[in-house]
């Protein structure tokens, strides 16, 4: 009998270890994608580079809407900034319903393998927003492209990057799913 009981311990155990991990491994998944610029993830930075090179880099801007009554929008659909400049960019969100909408925006770059060199200073992302109905909004983004992009040899070449935004429902603070809707 009592090895009966350890085995449905054991069992009951793993199924409650198991259960949160499942409930772990969205935030955990996010932080390790922000901490190393994993997947395309964009970075957060607590400063701009000291060192700002000669070469420069179009910075492209991609808006899109996950069901809701919403006008997403880039003020300028791209920007030519020096590695290792802070470049500045403005987004415009129109509420089109009449009631207000509580939002998110998530966000990747492509290529991917730029992602741990594009680096935010100030940004809206995974912030729940309020827009009230009929309300436009301005949310900036303050970036850099990090130096060490020159010399990564896999990044070296690179000439230009797309940063994407998505804005999705959230309610009660929460997205709606579990999916991280700036990844495919």
């Amino acid at each position: 009998m009592k090895r009966q009981n350890l085995i449905a311990l054991a069992c009951a155990g793993t199924v409650v270890f198991m259960t949160g991990a499942a409930f772990a491994a969205v935030p955990l998944y996010q932080l390790f994608c922000q901490v190393t610029g994993f997947n395309g993830t964009v970075m957060k930075a607590d400063k701009a580079p000291d060192t700002i090179l000669d070469s420069t880099i179009l910075i492209r801007f991609d808006t899109n809407v996950r069901d809701l009554p919403m006008v997403f929008r880039a003020e300028q659909v791209s920007q030519r900034v020096r590695i290792g400049e802070t470049g500045m960019a403005w987004f415009d969100v129109t509420n089109t319903s009449d009631k207000p909408i509580k939002a998110r925006a998530g966000y990747n770059v492509v290529p991917e393998f730029t992602g741990p060199y594009f680096q935010k200073l100030q940004c809206f992302c995974f912030d729940e927003q309020v827009i009230e109905a009929g309300q436009t909004r301005k949310f900036p983004i303050q970036y850099f492209v990090a130096p060490e992009l020159a010399t990564d040899a896999e990044a070296k070449g690179a000439t230009e990057i797309t940063l994407s935004y998505t804005f999705y429902p959230s309610k009660d603070g929460a997205p709606d799913g579990t999916k991280d809707p700036g990844r495919s």
